[in-house]
């Protein structure tokens, strides 16, 4: 486990999920193990877990704990699945959205620029969109937005551009023959800018920011009274819709059609965290993959 995953955040995550020693709690993303493994030394016989990755790579660190269920999907079915296996709220929901440094670390992957390999960025092998299918097949237009929302890519029209027009002679599958197809066009440090760019055809390849807001909304429904979220975010894309989810419930802000009109909506979860939990120096020196970490907790509120 350790070589495939450093857990991030372990203590502050578990700590804030105040965790029950009989509840049932569910890792959204069991990765490498790290956060489920500390969990289940916090629960009790009776305790559960319930694991979610829809990469099939993680099911190779499962611990022998007749405790723990893991279920090999994407945690946008959160709800769908614990329903399957009658489970009908949990104590605790954590979710630690960054990339593993298994997958990082593998090749073949295709998710770190250190390596040439297949542009390839899925997490879940099963499905068919690749990287490389964004950059042969997306038109101009899709490509600059896709790079200015996800990447905030400073030249994202010219990149897209660029990357039309390298196609026509290009295959732009490997990640050594993408860079150097673009490299002209290059801003900046070459290695923070195409961190934004890889960043970015990630995000779109696994629809990262999809799968978070649908996993958010289901939230509220599958905890128990006075359960509690932990999520741990990775860039200003995720902590945003994080942060205005546990706040508001919803993931822009909200302005009031009739401004006489007072809504009495109730909210959908307490903020426990009013600003973000960050790693100490300790940990990003141990661990400098932490160092954009932060952690958001929140408590389904009262009137659920």
């Amino acid at each position: 486990m350790s070589e495939y995953h450093v857990p991030v955040l372990l203590e502050e995550a578990l700590n804030g999920l105040a965790i029950r020693p009989e509840g049932v709690y569910v890792d959204c993303t069991f990765g490498g193990g790290g956060h489920s493994r500390a969990l289940l030394e916090r629960l009790g016989p009776g305790g559960r877990l319930v694991a979610f990755d829809q990469d099939q790579a993680a099911a190779e660190n499962l611990p022998s704990d007749e405790r723990v269920l893991f279920v090999p999907q994407n945690f946008r079915h959160l709800s769908r699945f614990l329903r399957f296996h009658k489970i009908m709220g949990v104590d605790g929901i954590l979710a630690d959205l960054g990339v593993s440094s298994h997958q990082f670390d593998e090749a073949e992957r295709g998710f770190s620029t250190r390596f040439d390999g297949a542009l390839d960025m899925r997490m879940d092998q099963r499905q068919a969109l690749k990287a490389s299918d964004i950059l042969s097949g997306y038109g101009e237009l899709e490509l600059h937005k896709l790079f200015e929302r996800y990447g905030e890519v400073t030249n994202a029209r010219t990149l897209a551009k660029k990357i039309v027009e390298a196609r026509r002679t290009n295959s732009l599958s490997t990640i050594t023959g993408f860079m150097q197809a673009v490299s002209s066009v290059v801003k900046g440090n070459p290695r923070k800018y195409f961190a934004q760019v890889f960043q970015a055809l990630r995000i779109e390849v696994n629809d990262e920011l999809g799968a978070l807001k649908e996993m958010l909304e289901q939230v509220p429904g599958a905890l128990n009274a006075e359960g509690r979220v932990a999520v741990i975010t990775f860039h200003s894309l995720e902590d945003r819709l994080v942060k205005n989810f546990f706040k508001k419930g919803a993931f822009e802000e909200v302005e009031d059609v009739n401004p006489f009109e007072r809504r009495q909506e109730a909210p959908l979860l307490t903020v426990i965290t009013k600003k973000p939990i960050l790693p100490t120096d300790e940990e990003t020196r141990r661990n400098p993959r932490s160092r954009s970490a932060k952690l958001r907790v929140a408590e389904k509120a009262t009137t659920q």
